[in-house]
């Protein structure tokens, strides 16, 4: 595969975005503009009548619906879906995003080492005679990445057809532990300053040799994109200089008109100061980037919020031992009450200044 399929020589993916912050209106007006719009999973259907009482039947059903909005927007553009390893229930999202048509899905929050298997099960149902789903893994270190690789090759026969590589800097959960993140420098609320980049870009660069390596064996490309950080043009040409394909931006998009998120969660990012960027730990247990708000002050001071329902969101939930529920609080986020919300963030929201268009920021990140 060449990063011409991806939609451009150097191509933009639109970062996956849950709850309900990247769905149809923002994957299908990037796909529009030439990038590839991704639509998150993550309690996909919380707007469904039905998803207090049955959170999956909701979630799967809404997979098709978003897809389907999405496609009236992007003009035959390039859309896919982000699905979480995590996810309760990862192998019937990911083969109802299958049969739904969608033409990728990115996987991260964990290993996605039985993502061509599900597929490949939801193809076969179809009766499709050769695989049209484009599968990429997101990685953070090269370990990830040569565990995924080596087993899909081993297992499957087959190799990613794009690899994500998901910097430190990035929004929401990360593939990092406390350790590394202070290691690098990641983790602190003036980030900018303390970042060890050149640590974590030799790390980026043996990611992109590891894959070179398995493409090379496959005799097909394989697009290495790096996310995490990318905000505006001169980001997009340093990543070029770390030998990447393209990019994966996720929080310069939530400030625009068309980003699915209400007004007073992109308000948030546009009032936010480097120092109220923080790095929290989550239910899913890793530690994620998320704007310092009465939530997060809340769950510092008390130590834990009552659970008053389960959706069924993770495969792994001790609801005796977690701090909060993270579907209720990113769905508080999704419906606009960001005082009992989780605002997750990547690592440069306090660049965010007015609203945009994402026509005007793909114009500013579009470097072919």
């Amino acid at each position: 595969m060449s990063g011409l399929i991806l939609g451009a020589e150097f191509p933009v993916i639109q970062g996956g975005m849950g709850v309900g912050i990247s769905l149809s209106s923002l994957a299908g007006h990037v796909a529009k503009e030439g990038g590839v719009g991704i639509i998150s999973t993550a309690q996909i259907g919380f707007r469904e009548p039905d998803f207090y009482e049955q959170p999956l039947k909701a979630n799967l059903r809404a997979i098709g619906k978003e897809l389907a909005r999405a496609r009236e927007l992007a003009n035959g553009g390039m859309l896919g879906f982000n699905i979480m390893v995590a996810t309760k229930n990862y192998k019937e999202y990911v083969k109802e995003a299958v049969r739904c048509g969608t033409d990728v899905i990115i996987s991260g929050a964990g290993l996605p080492v039985s993502l061509p298997e599900y597929v490949r099960e939801a193809e076969t149902e179809m009766q499709l005679v050769e695989r049209h789903t484009l599968l990429a893994p997101i990685v953070s270190s090269e370990k990830s990445a040569s565990v995924i690789c080596k087993l899909w090759d081993r297992k499957y026969k087959t190799v990613p057809d794009f690899v994500v590589i998901e910097g430190p800097l990035a929004g929401g959960h990360l593939g990092f532990s406390l350790e590394t993140l202070h290691e690098l420098g990641a983790d602190t609320d003036n980030v900018p300053k303390s970042f060890q980049a050149d640590m974590y870009e030799r790390e980026i660069r043996n990611i992109c040799t590891l894959v070179r390596d398995y493409a090379k064996k496959y005799q097909k490309e394989i697009p290495v994109i790096l996310a995490g950080g990318i905000y505006d043009r001169a980001d997009v040409l340093h990543a070029r200089t770390l030998g990447v394909d393209g990019v994966q931006v996720a929080t310069r998009f939530v400030t625009t008109e068309e980003c699915d998120a209400p007004q007073s969660y992109k308000d948030a990012y546009i009032r936010a100061k480097k120092e109220d960027i923080v790095i929290t730990k989550s239910p899913v247990g890793m530690p994620g980037r998320a704007i310092r708000n009465a939530f997060l002050e809340q769950v510092q001071r008390e130590g834990r919020i009552a659970i008053e329902h389960c959706y069924q969101c993770l495969e792994k939930c001790d609801r005796a031992s977690i701090p909060y529920c993270i579907t209720k609080a990113l769905v508080n986020a999704a419906n606009g009450d960001l005082e009992h919300a989780l605002l997750f963030c990547g690592s440069n929201a306090y660049r965010a200044e007015k609203m945009e268009t994402v026509a005007e920021v793909m114009a500013d990140l579009r470097v072919n």
